[in-house]
């Protein structure tokens, strides 16, 4: 850690002192400030690795000096330890509830001191390296994934129109036609994925929570609204062979629902159990049931399943299960959009799954008063 920056703030002379020379001895680089508000303007032009504040100081003291300093994004992972002078239990467990890393009551001995400093930065730098895996992993997979929904849509849209450019007058009605069905699936693939970035947008901005409290209101009759969604997969299951039932019971308590994220959420779901029930025979089952104060919305298939392994990542963005063993069409943002919709609305996607035989994906939602 030798050559690592901290900051020291304290407003005793004698025990800064102290603690520079203990830190610099043993090789790291060490700034100084005596308060809060001379600590916040060196840090602008000197970034620390790691700071060390007294709590009672003049004009900003270390807990107000916490919270400016977690208030700044390229601040907030540095580590920062609190020195109180006395073992007080309300001075710790305001630290702990800030969210500090550490504290040392003073006085405090030297290897004490150094021992906190030098854990902190391990934990640290333990810490950067995780998320820059877990970043270059992303990276990996944004390349991967988009690499391939960009190509084989493209593919589409200019094989079909090279071949109809170049035969165009001899193509028949019926060969042109097939043509542009080819065009048109590359390009309805294309538009899918621009509007799952888009509305990924208006998730991550507010602005479809914005959307969800003016248009959400209490829908008596949403069984309907399953049965519609539903009927819109009819055509899509019948091309792959696959059943799809499903099942409304008449007696539902009302639902707060924004009619369009739920129906959205929800077709998702079907779409996914018939993409997966790769068989012919099989069946896709949309259910509901009232559960008291929650209703369940499910949708069981007899599909590839998921394994033990994948499913805590279920729901990550960018994250297609089981894309290596089979290669399907699709972004990874499904399930992920899926549950962030249905979180709007106060409820949850849960999964239950056996790997080879098939899932069950329920939405939960809370009734209406």
């Amino acid at each position: 850690m030798e050559g690592k920056t901290i900051l020291a703030v304290e407003d005793h002379e004698t025990l800064l002192k102290a603690i520079r020379d203990i830190l610099e001895s043993e090789g790291y680089t060490v700034v100084t400030a005596t308060d809060g508000v001379e600590a916040l303007e060196l840090m602008e032009e000197t970034f620390p690795d790691l700071v060390v504040a007294d709590i009672m100081m003049p004009r900003m003291d270390g807990h107000k000096l916490y919270k400016a300093i977690r208030a700044r994004p390229e601040w907030v992972r540095i580590p920062f330890i609190f020195l109180t002078a006395k073992a007080e239990h309300e001075d710790i467990l305001k630290g702990k509830e800030l969210g500090a890393e550490d504290y040392l009551t003073k006085p405090f001995d030297p290897q004490e001191l150094v021992v906190a400093v030098g854990a902190r930065l391990k934990r640290a730098q333990d810490i950067y390296r995780a998320s820059e895996a877990e970043f270059d992993q992303l990276k990996q997979q944004i390349v991967t994934v988009l690499g391939h929904e960009l190509r084989t849509p493209l593919t589409y849209v200019m094989g079909y129109t090279d071949l109809a450019l170049e035969d165009v007058a001899s193509l028949s009605t019926g060969e042109l036609q097939n043509l542009l069905f080819g065009v048109k699936q590359g390009a309805d693939r294309l538009t899918r994925m621009v509007e799952d970035f888009l509305l990924l947008i208006r998730l991550d901005s507010g602005q479809a929570l914005n959307e969800f409290n003016t248009l959400v209101h209490v829908h008596a009759d949403w069984g309907e609204v399953v049965e519609s969604v539903a009927r819109e997969y009819e055509g899509q299951s019948a091309t792959h062979g696959v059943t799809l039932e499903v099942k409304v019971p008449s007696d539902l308590p009302p639902l707060r629902l924004c009619e369009h994220f739920f129906a959205d959420a929800l077709g998702r779901l079907i779409d996914n159990g018939i993409k997966f029930s790769r068989d012919r025979g099989k069946s896709v089952k949309v259910g509901v049931r009232s559960l008291g104060e929650w209703v369940e919305i499910t949708v069981q298939d007899e599909g590839v399943g998921i394994s033990a392994a994948e499913m805590p990542h279920l729901f990550e963005r960018l994250r297609q299960i089981g894309r290596e063993e089979m290669e399907q069409q699709g972004r990874g943002l499904g399930l992920a959009i899926a549950q962030e919709l249905i979180q709007l609305h106060g409820g949850e996607i849960v999964v239950e799954s056996e790997f080879g035989a098939g899932s069950t994906f329920t939405i939960r939602l809370p009734a209406a008063e």
